[in-house]
């Protein structure tokens, strides 16, 4: 009997509705189905219950949520980002030779910056809300991850705050690169924020969120309270736009049907070769 993937699932949204979780679960249940294998995952309440999983899954996804991600004292942070160093010295260490792929987004990945000294977060003069084309970088078009999308691609972004000045030194010794830029706007004279960072052969982390369900989120955005409360906070065409970008194929769909399936993919490939090394008997290596 195949062995089921397990996914940790890290849920930094400090218990604000949102439907990131809700696009998160259904991402990995729709794998399972697709694929035709078995697929389970546990959330991890982290912020409210204190929790982190441990290195006994195959895959691990942190989500986005809300609030500053500067540190505050907060007892959860340290639990975190010690989470952070162990799975990042658990794939440097060349015995463990099946290794822990890990997606950080949105708010994870402002952490992840923040406590790797990857570059400086701040805040942005305005939320920034809605769709929004990114840039790839040269980098981007080896990274698997982003395989099949355009350049630029739509992607959904929701963010009070931004990765900017790219700390060149941290990113070198890590072996990481950027992998996407804000939006170019010629007419504003500001620094373009990174949008994805390779940081490790194993660890990726997004700015946006890829796992925006395009037509559960077009949905979500035209109940009537939440309709309006959009257009009275970003104007009308914003809207209009949002909503004619989750519905448009090419757009935000896309991004959903290729990142976050792809980065599971790559969890299942290092199960896989964890099952092959297992059925050969202990200590030997495929």
């Amino acid at each position: 009997m195949e062995k089921a993937l397990r996914i940790a699932v890290l849920d930094m949204n400090n218990g604000v509705q949102n439907e990131g979780m809700r696009c998160i679960r259904k991402a990995i249940e729709n794998f399972g189905e697709e694929e035709g294998f078995p697929v389970t995952y546990e959330v991890f309440n982290v912020r409210q219950e204190n929790r982190v999983p441990d290195l006994g899954f195959d895959g691990y996804i942190s989500s986005g949520g809300p609030g500053s991600p500067h540190p505050a004292g907060e007892p959860w942070e340290r639990k975190f980002f010690n989470f952070l160093d162990a799975v990042l010295l658990y794939n440097q260490n060349r015995k463990n030779r099946i290794k822990k792929p890990v997606l950080l987004i949105c708010h994870s990945f402002q952490l992840a910056c923040i406590y790797w000294k990857a570059g400086l977060v701040g805040n942005r003069r305005s939320t920034s809300f809605g769709t929004f084309p990114v840039h790839k970088t040269r980098y981007a078009h080896d990274e698997p991850l982003f395989e099949g999308l355009d350049d630029p691609f739509w992607v959904v972004d929701s963010r009070d705050f931004q990765v900017i000045q790219p700390n060149g030194p941290v990113l070198e010794r890590m072996g990481a690169k950027i992998l996407c830029l804000e939006k170019i706007r010629p007419h504003v004279d500001l620094e373009r924020a990174v949008m994805a960072i390779r940081f490790t052969k194993e660890i990726i982390g997004t700015q946006f969120h890829p796992e925006a369900d395009a037509a559960g989120m077009g949905r979500h955005f035209t109940n009537e309270e939440r309709r309006e409360k959009i257009i009275k906070t970003y104007g009308k065409a914003k809207y209009e736009d949002m909503i004619a970008h989750l519905g448009d194929p090419d757009k935000i769909a896309l991004t959903e049907s290729v990142i976050l399936p792809r980065f599971l993919a790559s969890v299942r490939k290092a199960a896989g070769v964890f099952q092959e090394i297992n059925e050969a008997g202990p200590g030997v290596m495929s």
